[in-house]
């Protein structure tokens, strides 16, 4: 058992100062508040507060943030004219002549198609690193990438889901598996296309990941396995029962209507929407979280809100990728649960996404602190709803309260009271300022009671930056 001592911190009953914790098997045993440090203490100092899940995360896509920030027709790492971005590989899909997440996607088939197993172990450890240094403190892996370059499969059908527990374990934080099934290049069961080949898999060959990824996860503490069938474009109806009833627990995460050519090719294939034919045909309810769900009638909005399933948002990855503006507004006032994630990776800040997805709700209402509530703070009402959101989709249990408490897994954030920012701020002001004033904030962090960042930086920062380094010096002399 350790004790650590806050200066302040938010717990079960409201913001308190002086804050004695103590910590065993990853754990919070007490939280004593008004209490001075005994000598035996870690003096920590700072604003503690909860750490914050990432529903969705693409982790091997961090090593390609920033090569798709040119037109087609542009090489991807050195911007002269060179092979077009949209490559010809669609399959099914018509050759885009406007840059938009297609083009792009183009551009990540041909970067993932050099990588390695130990290529994504290095680039899941700098991301989940970052992670952490920016205050989440478990992850929900979407991971997709099983396959080798040619599209057969590992000796261990599981080795590159493997190599995420173990960027994981080298990190600390915790993790949410969410092996993907992908068997299609579009909806009704189009051909897959070339670039595709390291996603592909068939029920057969997906029960057999799920075994294998099984026994990874088994070795990797707290760590919890769901599966995500891809989308409505990649799995099709028969497909997607099958798994349903293979996965009778664990959490069910799933991509829906990020954008409006997928929504405009379900309709063609189906007669109805994405997130309207989840709702009508798939059990939608805790279990599942729903990614993105961009694109939604006022209909689909309040009935997903009602299902109790989470929507999954990743407001800067949505933005960087030209997907829309999720209706959040509308789904909070029908109670809907919303955690956020950082998807494609291109920037991993927690209170930035909290930031991007109040910041396009204001741009969309013309009005200002659209999902706060009157009297209250807007950045409390975030962070809290993206916590208890995340947690259920992750398959946790679901914190009773915003702060603290004992019997909850020991992840905590502390924030730097002596930051620019947040100098003079008490109470809820820290929520405020922190995410709608502040850059890096977070001074340190415990995962499941590891003081696993310390001043602001991963313990194992220099380590997992110089892998990366390597590893994505050769990705990109090879593009």
């Amino acid at each position: 058992m350790k004790q650590l001592h806050f200066d302040s911190a938010l717990l079960a009953d409201g913001w308190r100062s002086d804050v004695l914790l103590a910590v065993d098997g990853g754990a919070i045993l007490s939280v004593a508040p008004d209490s001075p440090a005994p000598p035996d203490a870690e003096r920590i100092g700072g604003i503690a507060i909860p750490g914050l899940p990432n529903v969705h995360s693409h982790a091997f896509q961090r090593a390609m943030a920033g090569l798709a920030e040119r037109g087609p027709g542009s090489d991807p790492v050195r911007g002269d004219a060179g092979q077009d971005a949209s490559g010809g590989g669609t399959g099914s899909d018509p050759v885009d002549t406007e840059d938009s997440f297609w083009t792009w996607r183009e551009v990540m088939y041909r970067f993932l198609a050099r990588m390695t197993p130990d290529d994504i172990e290095a680039v899941a450890m700098l991301a989940y690193v970052e992670m952490l240094e920016a205050g989440f403190t478990r992850v929900g892996e979407f991971h997709y990438l099983h396959n080798a370059p040619d599209g057969s499969r590992y000796a261990d059908p599981a080795e590159t889901a493997g190599r995420i527990v173990a960027a994981a374990a080298e990190s600390g934080i915790g993790l949410t598996l969410l092996p993907c099934f992908y068997a299609h290049g579009g909806c009704g069961g189009k051909p897959a296309a070339p670039g595709q080949a390291r996603f592909l898999s068939d029920l057969d060959g997906f029960a057999r990941l799920m075994e294998a990824s099984r026994i990874h996860v088994a070795g990797l503490r707290g760590a919890a396995l769901g599966i995500a069938p891809h989308s409505l474009r990649a799995v099709d109806a028969a497909e997607l029962q099958a798994l349903c009833r293979a996965s009778a627990t664990g959490p069910v995460h799933i991509h829906a209507a990020e954008q409006e050519k997928e929504v405009e090719e379900c309709l063609a294939w189906s007669g109805a929407r994405p997130v309207e034919w989840l709702l009508a045909n798939a059990p939608i309810d805790a279990r599942w979280c729903l990614i993105h769900c961009t694109h939604m009638t006022a209909d689909e909005t309040q009935r997903l809100a009602g299902s109790g399933a989470v929507a999954g948002l990743c407001p800067i990855t949505e933005a960087n990728l030209g997907d829309g503006i999720f209706p959040a507004v509308e789904f909070a006032q029908g109670g809907g649960r919303f955690g956020i994630g950082t998807d494609s990776n291109v920037r991993i800040a927690a209170n930035e996404e909290l930031r991007a997805l109040e910041y396009g709700q204001r741009l969309r209402h013309r009005r200002r602190n659209c999902l706060g509530r009157p009297g209250m703070s807007t950045g409390r009402v975030l962070y809290e709803a993206a916590r208890r959101g995340g947690l259920q989709a992750l398959g946790l249990a679901t914190a009773a309260s915003g702060g603290l408490a004992a019997g909850q897994i020991a992840d905590i954030v502390v924030l730097d009271g002596a930051h620019p920012a947040l100098i003079g701020r008490i109470d809820d002001a820290v929520f405020d300022a922190w995410i709608f004033a502040a850059g890096q904030a977070v001074r340190h962090v415990f995962a499941a009671g590891r003081h696993i960042v310390v001043d602001g930086r991963h313990i194992r920062a220099g380590e997992a930056r110089s892998r990366y380094a390597v590893t994505t010096n050769r990705l990109l002399s090879d593009l």
